[in-house]
């Protein structure tokens, strides 16, 4: 669907233009959990680390889950989106079926009963946050695309891959971006 359609708010995703040369959002994907007048924040979903969640906290049951760079904002605090929904007391939908945050003592008891598995949850350090107008002027200078998110996308099994399967389910113009080398220079 063309990004001109969708004004930025919870549930859709953000996808970096082919050149933007940032270092966080090269080729990302960045789901939107929240968008209001006070600014925006989401989660990059196709930058996984090399540890995983039990590498980063103490006191954490074994899991077997990596953990995401979900932007350059307080990158030292954790942060989860997953499928588990009203059964973590606080967390907010962001679109059907893919919840944000929750009770985290609650999560540990899900983690230690077993009711919840890697494939239904996903951790981040930090977030990627706009202020108020901030995600207006990035998308008026053409460094954001807009579409839909989806559960799929959310938990998508080769993130490596995400930034150029959204662009292909945008339609034959923005496949063709999919193509475009990362570094031009080299073509």
């Amino acid at each position: 669907m063309n990004e001109s359609n969708f004004r930025p708010e919870a549930g859709l995703i953000l996808i970096s233009e082919p050149f933007l040369a940032d270092m966080y959002f090269k080729r990302s994907v960045v789901l939107l959990s929240e968008h209001d007048v006070e600014g925006s924040i989401g989660f990059i979903l196709n930058k996984p680390t090399d540890i995983t969640v039990n590498d980063a906290i103490d006191d954490f049951p074994v899991f077997d889950a990596p953990l995401y760079f979900g932007g350059p904002v307080s990158t030292d605090t954790l942060y989860y989106i997953h499928t588990i929904g009203e059964q973590l007391e606080g967390s907010r939908e962001i679109m059907n079926g893919v919840y944000w945050g929750g009770s985290f003592e609650q999560l540990k008891e899900l983690i230690l009963s077993g009711t919840v598995t890697p494939d239904q949850i996903r951790f981040y350090a930090g977030y990627s946050g706009w202020d108020n107008d901030q995600l207006d002027m990035e998308l008026k200078e053409h460094a954001w695309l807009i579409s839909s998110g989806s559960m799929s996308y959310s938990f998508y099994k080769n993130p490596s891959m995400l930034w150029k399967q959204v662009l292909r389910s945008m339609g034959k113009e923005y496949a063709r971006m999919a193509e475009f080398p990362e570094d031009p220079s080299l073509n």
